[in-house]
């Protein structure tokens, strides 16, 4: 009964808060709270998305935290380690541990952020007119064939891991792989180790097979933290109505995202996104839908190289099998009408215009996220048994 009355007490707070936060929006516009299921904190001007990026090289200037704020970004989950790998290659641990270990350090050096591991950190970066950073993982890879590592990592911080990206690994099948592959044995382990350490689960990326099974598998609720529908947009990486409601049935969230995959064939708009946003909300409920953009807040100033360097970022990710269908280098990745930090008051004001009420639009800016996240960051798991050396 005390975790029970303590997680009502932190959801009503949460609601509270976002109540507040949007009512202050009609006078203060950047004030509207945001959580961000997965999205990003860089300039999209000065990062070149055709070179590789060291990991954890992190372009935090003054713009970038700037427009965050400006946009009501309360926290965000960022990614860390590598998304691209299929498998635990050699050194993959190591390597994420010590972009975790330069994220922690960014963070700390710097007053303008702030680490999440709790709900009350977003609630107090939001009332600091910080931004808090979520540490997520895109891709599992990196734990190899030992699960034990997922206690390190949620040890260290994280708190959002994404079985699997585009690709199967050793936990199943992601949204591009052949055949549609299950989620395995090793799978499920991980998952055990995931509910223990009070972390999400997170089906983004996850084919239809692996998503039903871990969201049945799981013994607590879980997350798509940035998808879109199925029904709206027939792209493998947007979710059936199958996998929404079953999420939404055990209690999880799922976050729509600004992508191109919510328009096939031609640019996506603030009215797609919302469109998605609609439909998640009628299969799923007004409690269960927020948003994940998948991207940043900064504004693209040269659209023209923009492009260029998004061409060369495409082709790359169809040379290692994960682009995506609809990843096209001739259709911007990012929506006229939302391209900078209002993108999420264009939303919200789309939705209004729509018909939905003050409250359901705090629900889907930030109060559904800081309801799943209170259940499962503050949640006592079962004990479990270590094992040997995650090492």
């Amino acid at each position: 009964m005390t975790d029970r009355r303590v997680f009502l007490k932190m959801a009503a707070a949460s609601a509270l808060i976002a109540s507040k936060a949007y009512s202050q929006s009609k006078t203060e516009p950047h004030r509207m709270m945001v959580v961000n299921g997965l999205g990003a904190l860089y300039n999209p001007n000065t990062f070149r998305m055709d070179q590789s990026a060291k990991p954890g090289a992190l372009v935090l200037d003054k713009r970038t935290i700037g427009d965050a704020l400006s946009a009501g970004l309360a926290a965000v989950c960022v990614t860390l380690g590598n998304s691209d790998v299929d498998t635990g290659k050699e050194g993959e641990f190591e390597a994420t541990v010590e972009d975790i270990a330069r994220w922690t350090a960014a963070i700390t050096a710097d007053d303008r952020l702030v680490k999440i591991t709790k709900v009350s950190d977003i609630l107090r970066a939001w009332q600091e007119r910080k931004i808090g950073v979520i540490f997520g993982f895109q891709n599992m890879a990196m734990v190899g064939d030992r699960p034990q590592r997922v206690d390190v990592f949620a040890d260290l911080g994280l708190r959002c891991f994404q079985l699997t990206y585009n690709s199967a690994n050793q936990l199943g099948g992601g949204s591009l792989a052949a055949d549609d592959p299950p989620l395995t044995a090793f799978g499920r382990q991980v998952i055990d180790r995931i509910n223990a350490k009070n972390g999400m689960v997170d089906l983004s990326h996850s084919g239809r097979r692996t998503c039903l099974d871990a969201a049945g598998y799981s013994s607590r609720p879980i997350s798509i933290n940035h998808t879109g529908c199925r029904a709206l947009s027939d792209s493998p990486r947007n979710k059936t109505d199958e996998e929404l409601k079953l999420v939404a049935s055990k209690g999880g969230y799922v976050g729509i995202y600004l992508m191109n995959f919510l328009s096939v064939g031609r640019r996506f708009t603030g009215d797609d996104v919302v469109a998605h946003v609609d439909h998640a909300i009628k299969v799923c409920g007004e409690d269960h839908v927020g948003i994940g953009t998948d991207g940043g807040t900064t504004g693209i100033d040269d659209i023209e190289a923009f492009m260029e360097g998004y061409a060369k970022f495409v082709e790359k990710r169809r040379a290692l099998g994960i682009a995506a269908p609809g990843e096209d280098p001739k259709i911007p990745r990012f929506a006229a009408d939302l391209n900078g930090p209002h993108q999420f008051a264009v939303i919200a004001e789309k939705m209004a215009k729509k018909g939905y009420k003050s409250a359901v639009i705090e629900k889907v800016m930030s109060g559904n996220y800081l309801r799943f996240a209170s259940e499962i960051w503050q949640h006592k798991g079962a004990p479990v048994s270590l094992g040997p050396e995650s090492r």
